[in-house]
Parts: C-alpha cells; structure tokens; sequence
C-alpha cells in the first residue's frame, strides 16, 4: 500500500495536482475606482477583492490602487512615484489588470460638473500611449511571464474634478486599444460593462458597492470566460 501510495503521488506531482501549489498573483494596478474610495467598507467591497473571493482559494488578488492617481507621468498624481506602484513590481504578478486613465482626462472643459476648478493633465495626452507602453514595459522586466490586461475606464455621469467622459470616450479608448495592440495585452471593457447604469456611481466617477461588485464581474469574465456563480458570490470574503 505504501508503495501504491508513492506511485499515486509521482503521478499526481507529474499532472501537476500538488496540494501547496503557488496561488497565481494578480495585481490590481489603478487609481481610486480600484482602490475603492467612496465604498462603505473597501476592505471587503472593493472590485479586487470580490474578484479573489470569485476566483477562490488557488489565487492571490492584491489591490495596488491609489487615489486620484494619473498614467501619464506629467500628471498631477502620477501611478509611477506612488508606493503602490513599487509593491506591485515586488509582487511579481503573473497578472496584471491596469485600469488608470480615468484622472487623466482631467481638463477646464466641457462635461464635468466642477471642470472650471479642474487641473489640466490631458495638455500632455500625447504622452499617454508611450507612458502606458513603458509602465507595462517596466512590469513585464520584473513578471517577463506575466499577463496583461489594460481596463477601458468606466464611464462617468458626466463626471467630477474635470474627469471627462468625452475625453475618455473618445479619446483615452481608442489610445487603450491601440496600447493593447502594441503590447499584446488583452483588453477588458469596463466602460461598455459600466454604460447605462449611472445609479451606480452615486457621486457620478465612483461605483457604489454594487458597481464594484458588477466590475469584479466583468473583470472575472475576461479572466475566466463565463460570469461568476451565485455560489461563489454568496461567499464571504477572505
């Protein structure tokens, strides 16, 4: 019996069944729509943590969002000089979800609410393509096996702070999708997922509890390629 035993083990070792398997990292890299601000309780709420809760016990989902934070290097906050961006480096993810570009669309123009009192980050929109490109770049050095996933923004309803929803619409997707296409990245559409439900973004940029709950969702889909069960999601977070 010991011996069938050591034989069962070498097979299942050779399929790759090994119970203490690494969990597969993913890092959720974005500005506060990620971080969860605005939510009653982020730390259980939050789109990054309903997408590991979904995804389950053989995954390490970690939230790498910061506040008001911009992709473009010239902007007023921007991803690359926060903390969050060099503990996302040290995790080594083998997946990366992006979704930043929502504070970059900021501008004294038409289609935010309070627009007049807004920076300007997108006078250096003509950087936004190779800042992407480079931000990915710098992460495929530390995970060169990684996956990369870049979000279209959410919509905004119309928007605050000087986000600009025509900006992002027509705009920063098209320059997301072309960022796909040179890196090979795959691309999740939170924008299409988000449209329409504008009684989920309370204060009319951030996605309430539920809204987070239905981004994790279409984030799951991408990854995982069917919606997440009703089992799953009446589970309690980790």
């Amino acid at each position: 019996m010991k011996f069938k035993s050591y034989l069962l083990a070498l097979v299942l070792a050779g399929t790759g069944f090994i119970c203490n398997a690494a969990p597969i990292r993913v890092a959720c890299v974005g500005d506060s729509i990620t971080y969860g601000s605005g939510l009653k309780d982020r730390q259980h709420n939050s789109y990054p943590v309903w997408l590991g809760r979904w995804l389950g016990e053989g995954y390490d989902v970690r939230n790498f969002g910061v506040s008001g934070a911009t992709l473009l290097h010239q902007g007023d906050r921007p991803y690359i000089v926060q903390h969050a961006y060099t503990n996302a480096l040290d995790f080594k993810a083998d997946i990366f979800i992006i979704n930043l570009g929502a504070n970059d669309s900021k501008h004294p123009g038409d289609g935010s609410l309070d627009a007049a009192k807004a920076v300007n980050n997108w006078q250096y929109s003509s950087n936004f393509v190779s800042d992407y490109e480079a931000m990915i770049a710098t992460f495929k050095n530390s995970s060169p096996s990684a996956k990369f996933y870049v979000c279209l923004p959410t919509p905004d309803y119309p928007g605050r702070w000087g986000i600009n929803d025509k900006t992002i619409r027509e705009e920063i997707i098209p320059m997301v999708r072309t960022i796909a296409k040179d890196t090979g990245a795959s691309i999740i559409d939170l924008y299409t997922a988000m449209s329409g439900k504008a009684e989920l973004f309370p204060d009319t940029v951030h996605p309430n509890d539920e809204g987070a709950k239905e981004m994790a969702a279409a984030v799951y889909h991408a990854l995982e390629g069917h919606a997440p069960t009703e089992t799953a999601a009446s589970t309690v977070a980790k």
